[in-house]
């Protein structure tokens, strides 16, 4: 007769009064030495010390919350009887920071990517249609189907698609405010992101967000690889889907000229994700690919963490690591923005988790945090960006964003990421254009049941694989699909309606 077996649980580090059900625990069932009073759902918590009423929940070593009434060993604990309230963290500024060892360029790993002639590289080779505003969204849409209707790009196969990028802004916005600056910003990154061959540029004519304005603050002048019209201007809706589509054409060849060549790993920025995320998050994608990450950093690339709201509690973790004081300072000063600006909007930062991630076992935004931060690695981090700033800084950086996850990546790839790593534990079906998305499950059964939308299984790293050895498995997957392989979100076709640049301010 077979022998029951165990429910799996994980204590992730010795100072843990809690510890995470891998399986689900029924009544009754005596693990570490603690018999469960409650049912305790698969990647929830379950106490094994008691816990009195205001002391601190402790995972992964560090506080994610309080007791907001006396815990028993044995209880379930999630958001009936956790609760949030400020506290003191030692940011103990670039107290862990190192010299990091870069492999010389002959030992870096390498890839199939465009160069381009400012130097930088890409992984794909789209032709952008950008617009101005929301009024012209609609007319850059045309121009795509456009092409697309017409069968052209079958003679172009080195193009990887004409892409309209739109967004629900533009107009009714201070000129010289934040939000205009974050759009100026977001426009221009995304044209010159290495992943883009070519540019369109359209506009109404008569909104805030001034084409002409845009391009003499960056010195843009029309080329070949460059064009923009506005639809009052060009003379409406038909000439100006006419103009843009003959534009396209034109470009088509000159796009279509671009070969892959090795290029060295070192070339590579890395955007770092997560989404819909479970207890399983902080325990195997998210370390797993922080591995990755450190790993591209030795090779000489950069990684670029972002999500702001969702480091709010792990910020001390990184401050540690920051090259200099200064770099650790730029991030408090962006965690005090984000506790100002949400409570001038009438909110709170333990707005996360979302409904979803509770579900999945995260009960408070400290402990969604702690996970989220592991998706940085362990390397120094060598600056701090405001959101779609160029990110010239190689290694491991941070960038602010929100935590919403399409306007988070909008924002690095505006910052020059040419290729982006999604982890995820509920499932989130998400595809970003122009730079390649892989998605990295955490827990098997869900990876076994979105299979199409899923890249990488990270569940098997409660069976028994490595964080190192599963953080060199999504390196090498990252080289492939910078090379031209394509992930499921590609092979999906998602991307086109991914662009959401972040929108501060009133709209007037």
């Amino acid at each position: 007769m077979d022998r029951p077996v165990t429910p799996r649980t994980l204590r992730l580090n010795a100072a843990d009064n809690v510890i995470v059900a891998v399986d689900a625990l029924e009544p009754g069932t005596s693990v570490e030495g603690v018999t469960a009073t409650q049912r305790v759902p698969r990647g929830h918590k379950l106490a094994v010390a008691p816990v009195a009423q205001g002391e601190p929940i402790i995972k992964f070593g560090q506080i994610i919350g309080f007791a907001s009434k006396p815990i028993a060993p044995g209880e379930w604990v999630h958001e009936h009887n956790v609760e949030m309230h400020d506290f003191a963290r030692d940011y103990r500024f670039a107290e862990a920071a190192r010299e990091e060892e870069i492999l010389p360029l002959e030992q870096r790993a390498t890839f199939q990517g465009f160069r381009r002639a400012n130097g930088k590289v890409g992984t794909r080779n789209y032709i952008g249609i950008l617009t101005s505003v929301n009024c012209s969204a609609t007319v850059a849409r045309f121009m795509a189907e456009e092409i697309r209707r017409s069968g052209i790009l079958e003679d172009y196969p080195n193009v990887d698609g004409v892409i309209p990028l739109v967004h629900g802004g533009g107009c009714a916005l201070d000129v010289k405010g934040e939000g205009y600056e974050v759009l100026k910003r977001t426009q221009w990154g995304y044209a010159t992101n290495p992943n883009m061959a070519a540019v369109v540029m359209v506009g109404l004519g008569c909104e805030g967000f001034q084409i002409a304005r845009w391009k003499e603050m960056y010195g843009i002048e029309e080329s070949d690889t460059f064009r923009s019209f506005t639809i009052q201007e060009v003379g409406g809706t038909k000439k100006t889907v006419e103009a843009g589509a003959a534009a396209i054409r034109d470009m088509l060849p000159i796009a279509n000229r671009a070969r892959r060549e090795t290029v060295p790993a070192s070339e590579l920025v890395l955007a770092l994700q997560c989404g819909g995320s479970d207890g399983y998050s902080g325990i195997t994608a998210n370390p797993a690919l922080g591995a990755a990450a450190d790993l591209l950093v030795r090779h000489g690339g950069t990684a670029i963490l972002s999500e702001t709201p969702e480091i709010y509690g792990a910020e001390h973790l990184l401050t540690r690591r920051a090259a200099t004081r200064e770099i650790g300072e730029k991030l408090v000063e962006l965690i005090k923005w984000w506790e100002d600006y949400t409570a001038r909007n009438k909110m709170e930062m333990n707005n996360n988790p979302s409904p979803g991630n509770k579900a999945g076992g995260l009960t408070t935004i400290l402990e969604k945090s702690l996970g989220a931060a592991a998706k940085g690695g362990t390397t120094t981090m060598t600056g701090v960006y405001r959101y779609a700033e160029p990110v010239t800084a190689k290694g491991f950086v941070f960038m602010d964003t929100p935590g919403y996850d399409p306007v988070s990546a909008t924002g690095q790839v505006a910052g020059g990421a040419n290729i982006l790593a999604f982890t995820t534990g509920r499932g989130s079906a998400y595809g970003c254009k122009p730079t390649p998305s892989i998605k990295l499950a955490t827990n098997t059964e869900m990876y076994q049941r979105m299979i199409d939308d899923m890249d990488i299984n990270c569940g098997d790293v409660l069976d028994g694989v490595s964080i190192e050895e599963k953080g060199r498995e999504i390196f090498e997957k990252l080289l492939r699909v910078a090379s031209g392989e394509r992930s499921k979100s590609e092979l999906l076709g998602y991307g086109d309606a991914e662009f959401v640049p972040w929108q501060i301010g009133a709209t007037m």
